[in-house]
């Protein structure tokens, strides 16, 4: 019996490395395509928080995860890339604990003036569903952008479990797939974008929405998430 279980957590082990190591790696024809790893899998590099040039300590690399555990007292932060895009496909992976809330915000504009990067950025909700209160608000679910558009499927995983993200930006038009289907598609910096802000909770903020290139953010909403093989290629 005792032989048994060594096994098994030697297993576990190898398992939980070799899972590690093969994730956030490009392949061949992905560098000849133009994706570039926005998270290496071993350092925070490439981050920092927003309007600062440092990253908050609960932020941590944990086996091959971009992770954010506040538990500790330690201060995370919305964490911003180095980097602004336009016109870009983008992939992740992501995870959230039991009832958690983050969110993935892209075309974010960082200035003195803004406290915060929703003011600027759209989100791309990150939550689970079955529990977190925003879970009962209508466009507030995973995979939704926040307070505009509901997604037309629900194809979430629950908590604890890896969820796969792809954004498409080209010409102010915009697709959310989440696990392989295309939930939400809409066209910004139009009459139509207008008005679905003026209706929304981002009404009173004047430049939200209104960059067509920024930075992308990972939220700090004081849950535990995981994100891993976070990559982008330049659209032309």
């Amino acid at each position: 019996m005792k032989n048994l279980m060594l096994s098994l957590l030697i297993l576990t082990l190898v398992y939980t490395i070799t899972d590690s190591m093969a994730q956030n790696i490009l392949t061949s024809q992905e560098m000849k395509e133009g994706w570039v790893l926005l998270f290496d899998g071993k350092t925070t590099d490439g981050w920092r928080n927003f309007n600062s040039d440092k990253i908050g300590s609960a932020w941590k690399v944990t086996d091959g995860t971009l992770h954010l555990d506040t538990s500790g007292g330690e201060k995370g932060g919305d964490i911003i890339t180095n980097n602004a895009y336009e016109d870009f496909e983008l992939l992740l992976d992501w995870k959230i604990s039991p009832c958690g809330n983050s969110g993935l915000i892209y075309n974010v504009i960082e200035d003195k003036k803004y406290s915060t990067v929703w003011q600027t950025g759209p989100e791309m909700q990150i939550l689970d569903n079955t529990c977190h209160p925003d879970a009962k608000i209508h466009k507030h679910r995973a995979g939704d952008l926040y307070d505009l558009i509901a997604c037309s499927s629900e194809t979430v995983k629950p908590a604890g479990e890896w969820n796969q993200v792809r954004i498409v930006s080209k010409n102010a038009r915009y697709e959310f797939w989440l696990n392989g289907t295309n939930v939400v598609s809409f066209t910004m910096h139009d009459a139509a974008w207008d008005e679905m802000i003026k209706k929304s909770k981002f009404k009173d903020m004047p430049d939200f929405g209104t960059a067509k290139k920024g930075h992308l953010s990972l939220q700090d909403h004081g849950d535990k998430v995981w994100f891993r093989n976070i990559k982008i290629r330049i659209l032309k």
